[in-house]
């Protein structure tokens, strides 16, 4: 018996996310008193693998099949599986982002496994294993029980906490049975962006929305992305009416992100919007409007014009980091 988590890597890199999965799988394990095992698929090196360790990984199966070298849904489901089976796992833990939504329902119907997917905390109870995760677009929350044998989930970015343990984890090559009639997807070209923060990526995002009034009001958005090392971002009025590109849209219909710091300017927090950002570790709004639904949610709120307030604040970040 055991506990798997699948560590996603970037380029041979692990992220904070895969951090922050492995500290909450971890205790997962601690409360079924068992072993934690880290799945990752990729070239990437012993030194980088180890630094899982230090968030409780006891043991790591890396999968360095070439073939393996993109996403492929149906192809890394089933190498997971194969893994999962051989260690006896119970509970297998992904992060709530895009590549977790496409393999975790995958791997829940393989191994016909309860899934709860954007949990926001640790189990409330094991027996029933009970789970809690935001509904209604954040405005309610659920506990969900999960009765199989083997339990699924997915956790929601910035729920969990980093805690660091430094172990020494094993190592173990693994070599995967599946063949080739099983890897459909062939990337023919890869375009990667450059001199910009990925919005999904960001830990900070500098975001605007009709409150700036025109789209040539955008450089204080962009200067202050650009202070902070920001991505920037829109509410979907604002990309709708063509002032910014849809790839910056967040929302219900839009991107959901999870930055540790969301910055909010003239924008006033319809729930659509608040789905897509809700899971911001810190958002600060400043609006014009008192009464503007974002101040709900905000943990910092400037009642004021984003116009004046935005190159004021600009300029007290630039002479904190200056000094």
């Amino acid at each position: 018996m055991s506990v798997l988590v699948f560590t996603e890597n970037w380029d041979g890199h692990f992220k904070k996310l895969s951090f922050e999965l492995v500290s909450y799988a971890s205790k997962i394990a601690e409360m079924l008193n068992t072993n934690i095992i880290a799945v990752s698929i990729g070239m990437v090196d012993d030194s980088e693998l180890k630094k899982l360790g230090k968030y409780g990984a006891d043991k790591i199966i890396a999968v360095t099949d070439n073939r393996l070298a993109k996403l492929d849904n149906q192809a890394y489901t089933a190498v997971i599986a194969e893994i999962a089976e051989k260690e006896g796992a119970k509970a297998i833990v992904f992060s709530n982002n895009n590549a977790g939504k496409a393999l975790a329902p995958r791997l829940s119907a393989r191994l016909k496994a309860g899934l709860v997917s954007g949990a926001i905390k640790l189990p409330d109870k094991l027996n029933p294993f009970t789970l809690t995760k935001k509904v209604f677009s954040g405005k309610a929350f659920a506990s969900v029980i999960i009765k199989t044998d083997i339990k699924i989930v997915t956790l929601a970015q910035n729920s969990f906490e980093l805690i660091e343990k430094n172990n020494t984890p094993s190592i173990e090559q693994y070599t995967t049975q599946i063949g080739d009639a099983l890897l459909k997807t062939e990337v023919k070209n890869v375009e990667k962006q450059t001199g910009k923060v990925i919005l999904t990526d960001a830990d900070i995002v500098v975001s605007g929305g009709r409150g700036m009034k025109s789209p040539d009001n955008w450089g204080p958005i962009e200067e202050l992305a650009e202070t902070l090392g920001a991505a920037t971002a829109c509410s979907r009025p604002v990309s709708d009416e063509g002032w910014r590109p849809h790839t910056e849209h967040t929302g219900q219909t839009g991107k959901i992100i999870a930055p540790n710091l969301y910055l909010a300017f003239g924008i006033s927090g319809a729930i659509q919007h608040l789905a897509g950002i809700s899971s911001s570790k810190y958002i600060v709004a400043v609006n014009t409007d008192k009464d503007a639904p974002i101040f709900e949610a905000a943990d910092y709120g400037i009642v004021g014009d984003a116009l004046k307030v935005l190159p004021e604040l600009n300029s007290a970040i630039k002479e904190v980091k200056s000094s």
